[in-house]
Order: C-alpha cells, then structure tokens, then sequence
C-alpha cells in the first residue's frame, strides 16, 4: 500500500473543517480528537473499499500490484485487464457495494447508538460510505460507474477499446456537470457557494477530467500497439572506430543516408551506440576534434535487441533497460539497425 504525501495535508485539512462543523455537538477540544478519529476512519471505509476491488480482481486471476491512497480516494493498482466484460463488472461494482454495505451497517448501528460522540461519528461515517458509494457509482470513468459502463458497452459491441472511449466522454460530460450543476442551482437559488466550496467542486471536476482523458490516451496507445515494429523504426547505421573524429563520423553518415552511428571493435564487432542528443550539442566547430568514440554508450547486453520485436514485447524490453538508442540485430546475430527511443515515443504520438 502506497500513501500520497499530500494525503496527510488534506487529512489535516477535513480534521481542522470537520472539528469546525462539530462545535455544537461535541463539547471544547473534544471535537478535535473525533475529527480526526472519523477522518481515520474514513479513509479506512476507503482502504476497504479498494481492497475489495483488489481481492475480486485477484479471484479472477488478476495480479494486483499495490493500493494507492490519495487526498481524493484510493486507487488499486491491478496490472492487468480483466479479459471479459463480465469480469470486468464484477471488479468494478466490487467497490460500491461494499460502501453501501459499510453505510448499511453503520446506519444498525447509528440505530442503537445515535446520541453522544459515538452517535455523532457512527453517523458521519454512514453519510460519508453512502456518499463514496453513490458518488463511484456515476457513470463515467476513471470512477467504478464509468468501469461498469465500459463493461456494458463492451459487452454489446464487443469492442473494448470503444467501450472505453464512451465511459471516457461520459466521465468528460460528468466532470463539468459536477462543477456546472451546483453553481447553476445555487445561482437560480440566490444563493452563493463560498470559494473553498467552488475550489473543491473544480478539484474534484478536474480529477474526473484528468482520469478520463488518461483512459482515452492510454486506449489510444494499445490501438497502435500491434503496429509498432522495431524493424519498421530502425535507423540504418554504419560502423565506424572510436578513434574516428566526429566530424568525420557525421560525414560518412550523411554520405550513406544513415541516421546512426555504431562503434566497432578491430574485429568489427559492435561495442557502443553514438548517442545523438550528445552529437546534437556538439558545436560544429569542435566535431573535427573530438573522437566519436567519446559521444558513445557501450552496448550492455539490455541494449541489444532483436529486430522482430513488436507490440507489448518491445514496450517492456525498453522498460527492462531504459536508453536513449538500442541496437537491433537480426536472428542471425548480423546488425540492422538502431531503435531510437525517440522515434518511438513518436510512433506512440503518432506523429
């Protein structure tokens, strides 16, 4: 489990609001002490509501890395997709329910202990756990609603990657309606909400915006996934000696139309990769004297990979081993290429 270092700022935060709001119905610094025990509680109404998505998410098979707290809620970190519409609802309303069932059974027991401290904070806890429940229930993503969403239109379409689009423009439409709505109904009221209120309608809007735009971009990368292709990116490059003054390494490429340079040894095997930002910042003045050779990263075994690689396979060889330049080869073992990072990132952006 992972706690937001902010977490503990906006804890004090709902301690010292929430203390504020109890001044006549808990007596002198009391208040205090029950703020902050309803805030730990609250957040443990959430670590369980989290936890719950992760121990169905594990039932179906699905490994869970790790459970994320934050100012705004939780987040479990489940590493893979479910593979099935019907998983992935299961998952997703996983969480809800357990904060209804949580405010349920808070509400038995606000029934048997509803004066005093207890009464006030069992209390609380109920509106807070229907809140968390009803408010994850919207239809739009990054929240469970807008999971359970994809999973419908998933299953009618049979396409994942437009059932994710629609609960991301539904999570879109959601996050102006929870910032539009209420200033709108307090407006015709003749009513006027305070500026933390606002302040905190426009940090939720913008959290809801934020998930569902980072849904979007990351269906958007798994569309282009398959098409990715080390061979396709490769540079050509030509070998040249450590000792080979710049200058004279950028001239031998241009004059073969190659964008790479890779250093060889006196038998011609390939040692280190050029890197380019360094050749880039290289003033022209100084190339004719400094070895290309210098400008070089040796070739680790992580930075050799073969020229078939495509999709999620090439994704995580350059997670493994994070470069600037790889060095492609083929099943032979003969060189073909380098794979620049950057020209990557760019097939990602599609640009």
């Amino acid at each position: 489990m992972f706690i937001s270092p902010y977490w503990f700022l906006i804890a004090g935060l709902f301690v010292f609001l929430f203390a504020h709001n109890l001044t006549q119905s808990v007596p002198g610094n009391l208040r205090y002490l029950v703020a902050a025990a309803f805030v730990v509680l609250l957040y443990a109404s959430v670590l369980v509501h989290e936890l719950t998505h992760s121990v169905v998410a594990r039932a179906f098979g699905l490994p869970v890395r790790r459970i994320l707290l934050y100012p705004l809620g939780g987040f479990s970190e489940i590493e893979q997709e479910p593979p099935t519409p019907g998983q992935e609802l299961a998952v997703s309303a996983a969480g809800p329910a357990i904060s209804l069932a949580l405010a349920g059974g808070g509400y038995l027991v606000w029934r048997a202990v509803h004066s005093g401290v207890p009464g006030v904070l069992v209390g609380q806890l109920v509106v807070a756990n229907l809140l968390i429940g009803l408010f994850n229930l919207l239809p739009g993503l990054p929240l469970d609603g807008g999971r359970m969403l994809r999973a419908g239109v998933w299953k009618v379409t049979g396409r994942p990657a437009t059932a994710t689009l629609t609960a991301a423009w539904a999570g879109r439409v959601l996050a102006v309606l929870v910032l539009v709505v209420p200033l709108a109904l307090y407006t015709l009221a003749g009513n006027q909400l305070q500026l933390f209120d606002v302040a905190w309608l426009a940090v939720i809007a913008a959290f809801m915006w934020g998930g569902a735009t980072q849904a979007m971009r990351a269906t958007r990368v798994r569309e282009r996934l398959p098409g990715i292709q080390a061979r396709t990116l490769a540079r050509r490059a030509i070998p040249i000696p450590a000792n080979l003054p710049l200058a004279e390494a950028i001239r031998r490429a241009d004059a073969a139309q190659a964008r790479a340079l890779v250093v060889v040894d006196h038998e011609d095997r390939p040692i280190a990769i050029v890197n380019e930002t360094a050749v880039m910042a290289t003033p022209p003045q100084r190339r004719p004297w400094i070895e290309a050779g210098s400008l070089a990263r040796t070739i680790d075994p992580g930075l050799i990979l073969p020229a078939d690689l495509s999709g999620m396979a090439l994704i995580e060889a350059v997670r493994r081993t994070p470069a600037s330049e790889y060095l492609l080869v083929e099943p032979s073992g003969q060189v073909y290429g380098v794979l620049a990072t950057a020209d990557l990132d760019h097939a990602f952006a599609g640009t």
